[in-house]
């Protein structure tokens, strides 16, 4: 692994990105746009190598990870053709993973994040949540109280229904857990953080932190 990788020329590139975001100018500043891709990719196959000293990711490779920069514009009202951010998802068969795993998402302007978890679930995934907490939430619970869940993530993330969803009394005991319509871990990062010598040991730690709630939603949703 190595010890540090130079994220400055991706958070200069998107950082220019937010101001020309169209495709004359995409296309003059290819080059740069290259060197942007190629220092995310390599950062994100030094985390492959971090997080499979943890979790079986199989044969795994930044490019099954990282996520295109091109925007699906199709059902948008906002034509922008780029994204000004770079994401990867890690986890056994990268982004297109049937399983939950470890999301890092790097914007300029402390517009950064490390994530995880039931972001915009499918009906049956909720329904599949609702009803393991409903059983018995003591582990899930106790997992978001750990002190390292804590001191990266604080609590889970995600609006929550105004009021129980359909099948639940208002008085249930784990209403609030109930009423979540997202269940997320989200850890935010200043550029600061990103662009120091440990990011990489940091963003590591961070996973590790992670890796009980994933464990805990990915058996849920067998």
């Amino acid at each position: 692994m190595k010890t540090s990788i130079d994220l400055k020329p991706t958070l200069d590139f998107l950082s220019q990105l937010q101001k020309n975001n169209n495709k004359a100018w995409f296309d003059q500043h290819r080059a740069a746009y290259e060197t942007a891709r190629s220092g995310f990719e390599d950062f994100v196959d030094d985390l492959i190598r971090g997080v499979g000293a943890f979790e079986d990711l199989g044969d795994l490779s930044a490019k099954d990870c990282v996520f295109r920069i091109n925007r699906d514009v199709r059902f948008s009202k906002d034509k922008s053709p780029y994204k000004t951010n770079v994401g990867a998802s890690i986890a056994p068969g990268g982004r297109k993973s049937t399983r939950l795993g470890y999301y890092i998402h790097l914007g300029p302007h402390d517009e950064s994040m490390i994530a995880g978890g039931l972001h915009m679930p499918m009906p049956d995934q909720l329904a599949k949540f609702r009803r393991a907490i409903d059983r018995d939430a003591n582990a899930f619970k106790k997992l978001t109280a750990h002190k390292q869940f804590v001191q990266y993530f604080g609590t889970v993330s995600g609006g929550r229904l105004s009021t129980a969803p359909q099948g639940y009394p208002r008085d249930h005991p784990q209403i609030e857990l109930l009423k979540l319509k997202e269940i997320v871990a989200v850890h935010h990062l200043p550029d600061e953080e990103i662009l120091s010598p440990g990011f990489t040991a940091h963003t590591l730690k961070v996973f590790k932190a992670m890796k009980p709630f994933l464990d805990y939603l990915n058996t849920v949703m067998q």
